[in-house]
C-alpha cells in the first residue's frame, strides 16, 4: 500500500497536467479567425474573388483596441500551381502569385468610433461599433487576380488560398514579446482553398 499510493498521486498528477494543457485548446478553437467562404468568378478574361471573413476577437485583442493600440490585420492570398508528382503521396506546390492586404483599426475615445483604415485608401471609415468595422474588413468584393497569371489555368493546375490574422509585428515594442507567445493574439486563421471554376 505504501508503494501504490506515490504511483498513483503521480499518475493523477500527470493526468491532471495533459488536461490543463489540453482544454486551453478547445477554448481557442472559437475564437480563431476563419475564411468562411470564397469563390472565384470568370468575368470576361479575367478573374475576380469574393470572400467573407470572420473576426472573433478575444477579450485580450479588444481590451487592447479599446484602450488605444491600433491593430492591424492581414489578409494573405495566393495563387499556387499544385503538381502531384506522386498522386495522393507527393504535392508539389509553386507561388505564383501573392499579396497581402493590411488594415488598420483604431478607436478613437472622444467619438467613440472604430476608425477603419483600408489598404485602397488614406482615409478611413468610422465605425460606430466595433462589430461593424469587422464585418466591414471581412467582406473581399471582387478583388481582381492578375491576368498574366491566371491565363496559365488551361495548362497547371491552379489553386487560390486565403488565410487573415493580426500583424503582431505591428504592435507597438513593448507589446510584442508578450504577444507573440500568448495564444490570446495567435487568432490566424488556417489557409482555406478556394474551388477554381470550370470554364
Amino acid at each position: 500500500m505504501d508503494s501504490f499510493m506515490p504511483a498513483y498521486s503521480v499518475v493523477k498528477r500527470v493526468a491532471m497536467l495533459g488536461l490543463w494543457l489540453i482544454l486551453p485548446l478547445y477554448g481557442q478553437a472559437d475564437t480563431r479567425f476563419q475564411v468562411e467562404q470564397a469563390q472565384i468568378y470568370r468575368i470576361g478574361n479575367g478573374y475576380i474573388v469574393n470572400a467573407q471573413l470572420a473576426y472573433p476577437l478575444t477579450p485580450r485583442v479588444e481590451e487592447a483596441l479599446n484602450n488605444g493600440v491600433p491593430i492591424t490585420f492581414f489578409q494573405e492570398i495566393q495563387l499556387i500551381d499544385r503538381t502531384a508528382l506522386i498522386p495522393d503521396w507527393w504535392i508539389w506546390n509553386t507561388v505564383l502569385w501573392s499579396t497581402k492586404l493590411r488594415y488598420e483599426l483604431r478607436y478613437h475615445d472622444l467619438s467613440e468610433q472604430y476608425l477603419l483604415y483600408t489598404p485602397d485608401s488614406p482615409t478611413h471609415r468610422n465605425h460606430p461599433t466595433l462589430g461593424s468595422a469587422l464585418d466591414t474588413m471581412g467582406g473581399i468584393t471582387n478583388l481582381t487576380l492578375p491576368p498574366d497569371i491566371t491565363r496559365l489555368q488551361r495548362d497547371h493546375n491552379l489553386v487560390l488560398r486565403l488565410r487573415t490574422g493580426i500583424d503582431l509585428m505591428a504592435l507597438p515594442s513593448p507589446m510584442r514579446p508578450g504577444a507573440m507567445i500568448s495564444s490570446k493574439w495567435d487568432l490566424t486563421s488556417p489557409w482555406y482553398e478556394a474551388i477554381w471554376p470550370s470554364d
